[in-house]
């Protein structure tokens, strides 16, 4: 029998069911088939409504009267919106507007110019993320191929709603942008998890807004001290409203460029598991934003430089070693070797790390009263097998300085200069008297700085007797007394003359 060919209409059809039951490639991307309509500056808009009870998604005409704004759904439904850009930008990124669709929408207009998808899925007092918004979260992801991490756009109940999906969802986020962001106690307990994602923060908060300190400034301190970047814009003399900024570019700058950014190759020095999160700032600085018509203060991250802070073990060194690396390696790896941690307010660390020196926190075991000396030492080869420097910056702070000095004493050769603020000379590390064995940094020719309060109750009894003892020795040693202050601010407010100390003599 003759085998009779399919025909023009009969290919069709055949490659047409291959279409339909072939199954969308991952990360391939999938045009939206919603009811469209117009959304600003001529955007496609794609409208669909969800089952609540089985999560269905299906196109919906959305009423006439809309315009772009959304109304609430009819019960036991779910209204969701997708707005196209123009064109596409690489990996499909998105934006996922938290609650209140189409109030302030500069920020997303502005995304959608810059290839940003733009999404929401209904969301009100009752409304609440739930299994709905995951299951929106897949057919964006994963039947049209948008990145697997959105940015979230929040503003009030909007912020708690965003962040109520993202600390559930840590791995899947991108960044936050939160204006007078609302909250709850399980968030904030909860939003470590985003830190350790290394998830950007953004907030976006009025000076006498009566939720900033209630959660947008509970958050940034919660999120500082586990190493997360959070950068605050806080806008004088504005309440709750408006949101947003007239000129959305500084936002929708943080969302792109978080968008973009990866992490960094990880430093040959790095042992082992290591954590990484940030080090960073948290000088306010007020700045004079004229379209606004006010002036915002402005700290974090987005705002000043943003170092890497790696923690990581060595074999037979108890505890861990931090070290925070500087954005361009100064010639010949300087680096600090400190005692204590290193808080966002070390203004001498901060401009020695703009300098490109390493900032290095000692090990403290967790089973002694303090640092051990084969530890340091342990930590000094392994940093110096590494191409750091010899001869590293001593640094410390109260009696903490006692444990740079301790190792100093036992290293004298191996060190450029002791940095100390209001020192005291007692140590764990070592068993000697640390003011009666100042010979061997004396002949090393180790010089010292001292800055110190003159109201410092230890100033007496340990700067002044290491001062007049150094220079009987032959050593060189400078005191920079900040006069009418006690222990308290440890730095001086302007470092700037012991950086120059630092600087010249780590060279």
């Amino acid at each position: 029998m003759k085998s009779r060919s399919p025909g023009l209409f009969g290919l069709f059809a055949i490659v047409f069911l291959l279409a339909i039951l072939q199954p969308v490639a991952e990360g391939a991307y999938l045009p939206f088939d919603g009811a469209k309509s117009s959304w600003h500056e001529g955007f496609e808009r794609y409208d669909y409504v969800m089952d609540e009870e089985t999560l269905a998604i299906k196109p919906f005409e959305a009423p006439e009267g809309e315009r772009f704004g959304v109304k609430d759904p009819v019960k036991g439904q779910r209204r969701c919106i997708v707005v196209a850009p123009k064109v596409a930008a690489p990996g499909n990124p998105w934006s996922w507007q938290g609650c209140y669709w189409d109030h302030q929408p500069q920020t997303e207009i502005e995304l959608l110019r810059q290839g940003f998808h733009v999404a929401y899925i209904s969301a009100n007092a009752v409304l609440k993320p739930g299994p709905e918004w995951d299951a929106w979260y897949t057919f964006l992801t994963e039947k049209h191929g948008l990145s697997i991490k959105p940015a979230f756009v929040g503003m009030s109940r909007g912020g708690e709603y965003a962040y109520t999906w993202a600390v559930a969802h840590p791995d899947k986020v991108s960044c936050i942008y939160a204006d007078n962001p609302g909250g709850n106690r399980e968030l904030l307990m909860k939003i470590g998890g985003l830190a350790i994602n290394d998830v950007p923060l953004l907030h976006v908060c009025g000076s006498i807004d009566p939720l900033l300190e209630k959660y947008s400034t509970a958050i940034e301190a919660i999120y500082q001290q586990m190493g997360g970047r959070i950068s605050v814009m806080i806008k004088d003399g504005a309440a709750h409203h408006p949101h947003s900024l007239r000129d959305p570019k500084p936002i929708a700058d943080f969302i792109v460029q978080s968008i973009q950014a990866g992490g960094g190759l990880v430093p040959d020095y790095v042992n082992g598991k290591f954590t990484r999160n940030s080090f960073y700032s948290i000088e306010n600085s007020y700045r004079d934003f004229p379209k606004e018509e006010t002036f915002i203060t402005c700290r974090g991250p987005w705002f000043s430089e943003c170092y890497d802070r790696y923690s990581f073990e060595l074999d037979g060194v108890e505890g861990a070693i931090t070290v925070i690396a500087p954005k361009t390696v100064a010639s010949g790896m300087p680096w600090v070797f400190r005692a204590g941690f290193a808080s966002r307010d070390a203004a001498v660390d901060l401009a020695l790390l703009a300098k490109g020196f390493h900032v290095v926190t000692g090990p403290v075991s967790y089973n002694t009263d303090g640092p051990l000396l084969q530890h340091w030492n342990a930590v000094y080869k392994h940093l110096t097998d590494h191409r750091f420097s010899k001869k590293p910056v001593m640094e410390g702070a109260g009696r903490a300085a006692g444990e740079v000095f301790a190792w100093a004493v036992e290293n004298p050769d191996k060190v450029s200069c002791i940095y100390g603020e209001n020192p005291v000379l007692r140590s764990f590390m070592s068993k000697l008297t640390l003011l009666d064995n100042l010979a061997l940094l004396a002949k090393a020719n180790v010089p010292i700085l001292s800055v110190c309060g003159g109201l410092d109750p230890a100033l007496k009894d340990q700067t002044r007797v290491l001062e007049k003892r150094y220079q009987e020795l032959g050593g060189s040693i400078t005191v920079i007394l900040k006069e009418g202050e006690g222990h308290y601010p440890l730095a001086p407010k302007d470092p700037q003359a012991v950086v120059d100390f630092i600087a010249k003599k780590a060279r």
